[in-house]
């Protein structure tokens, strides 16, 4: 059930993007330079999240992006992140805020001016506060010990390249999804620190990783 409602989501704005393109009006020459700034909620990552983590990782994320001359879309993107997840026998319980500045390009330049099919690169960083216990130490001499982390701070920044579709519905109303791949770009611990295994705005610390977001926003 829960891929077949996934399905229909990647596959709606793709359908009302097309119908969007055969009914629409060649536009004048003349294109105002400031069209309209937009609010968008995602309501993918909530419930993929939830749903691969039986609801111990949250995330949650709006955008806002200003539409330039039909065609490009600087993009901030805001959002905070709970997550409790173990690796290797180590527990982590962190949470902390997320941030994404970039920008899209509308790829079809003559076209309804909501509806389209968008390109666009993204900068990434997060800050959290997280505990990682039961860590364990292995050494040659002495038998294992559990170590335990509590209250630690970390930063760290990723790259994103971006593709994704955006559909006018009504009036101001319009939805949208992205797809997401992502590259961290802080890949080490400072000494006497240890590394989180979950990012807010990136997921699982990966070198590489992807990620997937559904929008519903409106345009002022």
């Amino acid at each position: 059930m829960s891929r077949r409602w996934l399905v229909i989501l990647l596959i709606l704005p793709s359908a009302l993007f097309l119908y969007a393109r055969e009914s629409d009006v060649r536009e004048s020459d003349s294109v105002k330079v400031y069209q309209g700034v937009a609010l968008k909620l995602d309501i993918a990552m909530p419930i993929i999240e939830a749903a691969r983590s039986a609801g111990k990782i949250q995330d949650y994320e709006l955008a806002l992006n200003v539409r330039l001359l039909n065609r490009f879309y600087p993009t901030l993107e805001l959002g905070y992140a709970l997550a409790e997840c173990e690796a290797d026998g180590a527990h982590h319980n962190g949470h902390g805020a997320f941030a994404r500045l970039g920008m899209d390009l509308a790829v079809v330049k003559k076209g309804v001016a909501e509806s389209n099919l968008l390109v666009g690169l993204r900068f990434g960083n997060a800050i959290q506060n997280y505990d990682l216990t039961n860590v364990k130490l292995q050494t040659n001499y002495w038998p294992s010990e559990d170590l335990n982390f509590y209250n630690q701070y970390r930063y760290d920044c990723w790259g994103e390249i971006v593709a994704g579709c955006q559909v006018f519905v009504w009036k101001g109303l319009h939805l949208g999804w992205y797809g997401r791949i992502k590259l961290l770009m802080t890949r080490n611990a400072k000494e006497g620190k240890v590394m989180p295994y979950y990012v807010p705005g990136l997921g699982y610390r990966k070198d590489f990783n992807w990620g997937f977001n559904y929008y519903i926003g409106y345009r002022f």
